[in-house]
């Protein structure tokens, strides 16, 4: 049995029903921009927390995108069968939908309070479905908050603070993300 979570965006209009089952993640996302469009994704992990796939859909007025991203064992990606080289070695995947691919390289750092991790992700862009490195900047400020960073050239180019539960998922995204879950069914 999984852990169903929903998250509101803070940013615009939308919000994201989650649920994570052993180390499988799977949203659905729903964002009511001047264009609405929805996405749906899935992303699978080692026990390490090491990405080990993810697959991603956009539906919009103009019709359907699909992504297929899969990480093998010597650490290339490959998106639609393709290699992505410039994202070689990550082993993160950031769904940029979401908050929840934070929250797996949170777990998978394990970093004591005060302590900092660099790390580059294999940064999916949405609606775009495009596929790029993301440098980024882990700080972990207290027991259940950490400082997320992207960097460009060593420089800081995002910030914001993430607070999680005790877990490690995240409950607030600074500016883009509230936990608001359903009630339980029943």
């Amino acid at each position: 049995m999984g852990r169903t979570r929903r998250w509101r965006r803070l940013d615009v209009p939308g919000t994201e029903d989650f649920t994570e089952v052993r180390r499988r993640f799977h949203g659905r996302v729903r964002v009511q921009e001047s264009v609405p469009w929805s996405a749906e994704y899935r992303v699978t992990f080692g026990p390490d927390w090491v990405t080990h796939s993810a697959e991603a859909t956009v539906q919009h007025p103009g019709g359907l995108r699909h992504l297929e991203l899969l990480r093998d064992d010597s650490g290339r990606w490959f998106a639609d069968d393709e290699e992505v080289e410039a994202c070689r070695d990550a082993v993160d995947v950031d769904l940029g939908v979401t908050p929840s691919t934070n929250t797996s390289a949170i777990r998978r750092l394990h970093l004591p309070v005060g302590a900092a991790a660099e790390l580059t992700a294999a940064w999916v862009r949405f609606p775009e479905l495009t596929v790029e490195p993301l440098r980024q900047r882990y700080t972990r400020l207290s027991d259940r908050s950490y400082r997320y960073e992207s960097l460009k050239d060593g420089a800081v180019v995002f910030q914001a603070v993430l607070d999680v539960d005790a877990s490690g998922l995240i409950e607030r995204y600074e500016r883009f993300f509230e936990r608001v879950d359903p009630p339980p069914p029943g």
